[in-house]
């Protein structure tokens, strides 16, 4: 127990020093882990905001942060509280700091672009993924076991709450809907990418553990009054991520920069050059000189393609927008869009239907033009404001969403989030000309759907 008193400290743009035990330092030194220096948080947006150059691995660290300090709060609203709350052991925070510190462990790069928008491989935070990360095999997977919290790490990034044999409240302190991953996500992707974000560092101080159900909850009681001032600072994190995701995560350039390399993989791929399993171990650039590097035998059309669409990505030649086809244009056949173009088989669809409007094109204008059909999942990355709190005159405690009538700005922020959704047909030119003419082949291919994407004044 002596050795796990000491710390090391490590100086944070956005947090100033934090402090790891020496446990967290040999998680950190793992060879699993340092990869993460390569893979940029916010995977293509440095090329709409140069300064978004912060990595997975930075943002690792501030989890690990902001979740020791949502333990300290916890304890103490245990210690004012004993009656209705409990505290979080020396032992337990030593295993959720260690989970906050690894739950990003199996980001691969440009994972969301790859993963929740294009549906090419399953999402980061499957179980497979994590069990394959943590082997005996790895130096993660040793280290864990060495300091016999495989297994309850495990379950906290994989178990869904009530399961798994661990608190609620072990999962909703690194991965609820307000845990240690948003509080630092969001504070550093505004300070890298010069975005301003203003939310009261204190939301920390509201959190507590629920005694009889087990769950992490904030309160917003007190004296049987609703406290309005922790609400509102609540929904301020909630209407900051929609923020964040409008103006950044969702922004056009950074999906087509993103269906560059997406493209590029579901290529490859399919030429038979490279397998899921091959980019679990890849970092931002490494991944480009893979794509390139597996080509060298495959057949000419597909290398050269692959060749092209990883060249125009390096030097920032992004697919200009033709067509936009957002929810609240398209909410009748998004479903439809959806299962065909993003569910399994959705490669071989948005394939077909890329060369269908190619050849309209160039029967039309005798000039050979490439699109993307990008079609994200049906959700994307929303999450439900499932926080939980003690609500003034509600039995025990509650989701936030369960109050969502008596908060009308919840509401609005789960419609816009929804209304962020957008099918997209990118092309390989800047001519207005041919970018109406992909317009008008994808009329033809998608009848029932809306683009609300006008060229007019573009020409």
């Amino acid at each position: 127990m002596a050795g796990r008193k000491r710390y090391s400290v490590l100086r944070d743009p956005v947090h100033g020093d934090v402090y790891l035990t020496h446990e967290e330092m040999r998680v950190l030194d793992t060879r699993e882990m340092q990869r993460l220096r390569g893979v940029k948080q916010l995977g293509t947006a440095y090329l709409v905001y140069p300064g978004a150059v912060h990595t997975r691995f930075d943002h690792m660290i501030g989890s690990l942060h902001m979740a020791g300090r949502m333990i300290d709060a916890i304890n103490l609203s245990f210690e004012l509280d004993p009656a209705s709350c409990v505290g979080v052991s020396e032992e337990e925070a030593r295993v959720i700091r260690i989970a906050a510190l690894v739950h990003d462990a199996t980001h691969i790069p440009f994972g969301h672009s790859i993963e929740d928008q294009d549906g090419i491989f399953g999402r980061h935070d499957e179980a497979r993924r994590f069990e394959a990360m943590f082997e005996p095999s790895t130096g993660l997977g040793r280290v864990l076991r060495e300091l016999g919290v495989h297994a309850d790490v495990l379950k906290i990034l994989t178990a869904k709450e009530g399961e798994g044999g661990i608190p609620p409240y072990w999962i909703q302190i690194v991965g609820g809907t307000i845990a240690s991953d948003l509080l630092d996500y969001l504070a550093r992707d505004a300070y890298f990418t010069g975005l301003k974000l203003s939310v009261d560092p204190r939301v920390t101080s509201y959190f507590k553990v629920d005694r009889k159900s087990g769950n992490l909850f904030i309160d917003l009681a007190k004296h049987d009054l609703l406290r309005e001032d922790i609400l509102s600072e609540v929904v301020r994190l909630l209407e900051a991520r929609y923020y964040f995701s409008e103006r950044v995560y969702y922004h056009h350039a950074k999906v087509s920069a993103g269906a560059l390399v997406a493209r590029a993989v579901e290529t490859a791929l399919a030429a038979g050059a490279v397998r899921e399993q091959d980019f679990w171990t890849q970092d931002d650039a490494s991944v480009l000189d893979l794509l390139e590097r597996s080509m060298a035998k495959a057949p000419r059309d597909a290398r050269e393609r692959v060749k092209t669409l990883v060249e125009r990505f390096r030097g920032r030649q992004l697919y200009k927008r033709a067509c936009v086809y957002p929810r609240y244009e398209n909410a009748a056949v998004q479903e439809e869009l959806v299962e065909t173009y993003f569910a399994a088989g959705g490669a071989k669809a948005r394939a077909d239907a890329e060369a269908r409007i190619a050849d309209l094109v160039r029967f039309a204008t005798g000039k050979r033009v490439d699109v993307i059909v990008y079609c994200p999942a049906k959700r994307m990355q929303l999450k439900e404001a499932r926080m939980h709190v003690r609500w003034p005159g509600a039995a025990g405690v509650q989701p936030l969403a369960n109050f969502a009538e008596r908060v009308p700005r919840l509401a609005d922020l789960e419609r816009s989030y929804r209304d962020l959704w957008k099918f997209y047909v990118f092309a390989d030119t800047t001519e207005p000309e041919l970018l109406r003419e992909v317009q008008r082949a994808a009329a033809t291919e998608f009848t029932g759907a809306t683009n609300v994407y006008s060229l007019a004044v573009r020409g």
